[in-house]
């Protein structure tokens, strides 16, 4: 039997993860990543993860830090580390480190993206990584009167050549070091060289490995969605962050607003975060937008298919009457919806019944985002409907929910109160509970 049960948990976790294949494909992504990733125990799957998305189709950009190396690199040296607005002063004894510290993190991330040992993940995979001089630079100048000497900014990403190479399923390895036009070598922030490279290949997803879970709220609650407006809010009292969170966070906000699609804050210290965060509907780690991902609107024809796919699970248990999806064409003006990320995750119905009396009905939500408190904004829309018509009492029929209708203002009712044409086709078999709210007139 345990076997059965794995064997069906294998097929319908291979099955789910169909979608997002087909969705990803040819589609471009950004990850970047600090060097305590690197230095960390789960350098080689992440590697694995990698590759994995490339194979899958996925046209990968990686941009790596060194900072914890390059801290070690100057400790062996007896040379000061001096952080001054978030950039490190670069003078020529602290480049020479940060050079010898970058190279051998990007060769060891060369090497592990070049694994093809049997029995593993990266066994017969045929990609190439391809870095190159892909990043012109310049420096930063004098900041608060400190000479940042070979510390930089971003001049130009060359995002053609780029594309070029994403264009062969190469993946592109990028550092935190960028060339000026005169030859001079700049150290440079690795979360701004992950921002401008994706807005400049206009990526479909920039992907930040963070020493957090995600980003988390006062409490230390993660916090799975954000916009940019709560983001920014979040940037001038957070001071509880995390110091990656710190760092990616204002990039993470301005790539967003610059035109990528989606903008992820993932941990990178739980193994399988990168395909937990892609590959499935919850995700692990916190995504920004510019708009929210959450939709509330009235239904449309095309809604059909994802209000069959939200209401069918709960037909079958018998919490909800079944209709025929002929029956939802026909009513599917009656209906509002809550999208969240393409996906309808809630529904409600509104049925008047003369000039006073209505019924709230086929309210609905997935599993997976009840918490996020999608049925009372739906009963909240509903009611707003039915009192801007006048309607004044407000009724539902239900089997196993009467108590969380009764916590938001809904009585107990006996059936004879129900408007006679719904009284008639009570059914008597399902032996509903009525309950009703009135809601008074607008204004």
């Amino acid at each position: 039997m345990s076997e059965e049960l794995n064997s069906a948990q294998f097929v319908s976790l291979f099955r789910s993860v169909a979608p997002y294949i087909n969705l990803f494909r040819n589609k471009t992504f950004v990850i970047a990543f600090g060097g305590k990733a690197i230095a960390g125990p789960l350098a080689r799957t992440l590697a694995y993860d990698a590759n994995l998305l490339a194979a899958l189709g996925v046209r990968l950009v990686l941009v790596h830090g060194a900072r914890p190396q390059i801290e070690e690199e100057l400790r062996e040296k007896g040379l000061p580390s001096q952080i001054h607005k978030g950039y490190r002063v670069t003078d020529a004894e602290t480049l020479d480190c940060v050079i010898d510290a970058v190279g051998s993190v990007y060769l060891e991330i060369d090497a592990l993206l070049s694994q093809g040992l049997q029995d593993t993940p990266m066994a017969n995979s045929r990609i190439r990584v391809i870095g190159g001089n892909f990043i012109t630079a310049k420096p930063l100048g004098v900041l608060d009167g400190i000479d940042m000497q070979y510390a930089g900014n971003i001049r130009k990403i060359d995002a053609e050549g780029i594309r070029a190479q994403l264009q062969i399923n190469n993946i592109v390895l990028l550092s935190c070091l960028g060339a000026s036009p005169t030859g001079e070598t700049f150290n440079l922030a690795m979360e701004e060289v992950a921002e401008a490279t994706a807005n400049a290949i206009k990526a479909d997803k920039l992907i930040f490995l963070t020493d957090s879970q995600g980003v988390a709220d006062r409490d230390g609650a993660l916090m799975s969605e954000l916009t940019v407006d709560s983001a920014e809010r979040l940037i001038e009292s957070g001071d509880w962050l995390s110091p990656d969170i710190r760092r990616y966070l204002p990039s993470a906000i301005r790539a967003s607003r610059s035109g990528v699609g989606r903008v992820h804050l993932i941990g990178f210290q739980e193994d399988g975060t990168l395909l937990r965060e892609l590959f499935s509907r919850e995700g692990v780690g916190t995504i920004i937008t510019r708009e929210s991902l959450e939709i509330l609107r009235d239904a449309r024809p095309d809604d059909i298919g994802g209000l069959v796919g939200l209401i069918e699970p709960l037909e079958a248990q018998g919490i909800l009457v079944r209709r025929s999806r002929e029956l939802l064409e026909r009513e599917i003006n009656r209906f509002s919806v809550i999208e969240h990320d393409g996906m309808i995750v809630g529904c409600a119905a509104l049925y008047p019944y003369g000039e006073k009396q209505a019924e709230l009905a086929c309210l609905a939500v997935h599993a997976n985002y009840r918490r996020y408190g999608y049925g009372e904004r739906l009963m909240r829309r509903v009611e707003n409907q039915a009192r801007a018509v006048g309607i004044e009492c407000l009724f539902v029929l239900t089997t196993v929910t009467s108590h969380w209708f009764k916590e938001r203002g809904f009585i107990d009712q006996s059936v004879d109160r129900l408007p006679e044409e719904r009284r008639l086709v009570y059914n008597l078999q399902r032996r509903s509970k009525v309950l009703s709210k009135p809601i008074g007139s607008p204004g």
